[in-house]
């Protein structure tokens, strides 16, 4: 029975772990928009995710990391892509991720119905030899 206990406290303890990340991400985005050093505000949330991106941590119906930019108007897809790039280009911060569930990146801006996607275990540099 005690067993059944540290599964539910380990459950709860990774879905408190993965909403401060979202959490973080949304203050930092925030802290940057307003000193200046971010063009447009950004919002991370959870959501569904591609099925197509799965692997064998995925959260299911909660792969989904999602980053709406609050800019005011349709971004060019170049412009997503350099937003993904923030996230994708961190590899300690993508292992993260995927560790805590998450398999799909997503970004879209707050109009228009454009949006650019990404796998992220193709991002994490998994599979590499032991030494």
């Amino acid at each position: 029975m005690w067993y059944k206990i540290m599964e539910v406290n380990e459950w709860f303890g990774e879905m408190a772990e993965r909403y401060r990340l979202v959490k973080d991400f949304n203050r930092a985005a925030k802290n940057s928009f307003i000193v200046g050093i971010a063009p447009t505000l950004l919002e991370a949330k959870i959501t569904k995710g591609d099925s197509n991106y799965k692997h064998a941590f995925s959260k299911w119906l909660g792969g989904g990391f999602r980053i709406k930019a609050l800019s005011g108007r349709s971004l060019e897809k170049s412009e997503l892509i350099e937003i993904g790039r923030v996230v994708l280009d961190n590899e300690e911060l993508t292992r993260k991720m995927i560790s805590l569930g998450w398999d799909t990146l997503e970004v879209h801006a707050n109009q228009g119905y454009n949006g650019a996607k990404w796998a992220l275990k193709d991002y994490a540099n998994i599979g590499g030899f032991l030494n």
